[in-house]
């Protein structure tokens, strides 16, 4: 295979004190092995990552932001998913 014809893969690095993976870039490799030594090399050069992911950018289903009323507006009329109608307790301060 030639160096051109390397899949793109998407790096996603978990920092020492972060609870998420962050997408931080992508990288050409010839598979994820590759991917994921090159990601080290590339993204954790100064050693803030706890963990990595590679993802072959080809396995990603992502929506249209063209799309994204029809996508997101039903969640629009299911007011019990943002609870701010609730009295909470004066003890209840960090909240």
């Amino acid at each position: 295979m030639n160096k051109n014809e390397w899949p793109i893969f998407e790096i996603f690095i978990r920092s020492k004190n972060g609870l998420e993976h962050r997408h931080v870039g992508s990288l050409h490799a010839a598979d994820a092995v590759m991917a994921m030594e090159n990601a080290r090399d590339v993204y954790t050069r100064r050693q803030e990552g706890v963990s990595i992911w590679v993802v072959a950018s080809k396995d990603i289903t992502a929506s249209n932001p063209e799309n994204g009323g029809e996508l997101f507006e039903p969640a629009e009329d299911k007011i019990y998913r943002h609870p701010t109608f609730y009295e909470l307790p004066i003890e209840l301060k960090h909240i």
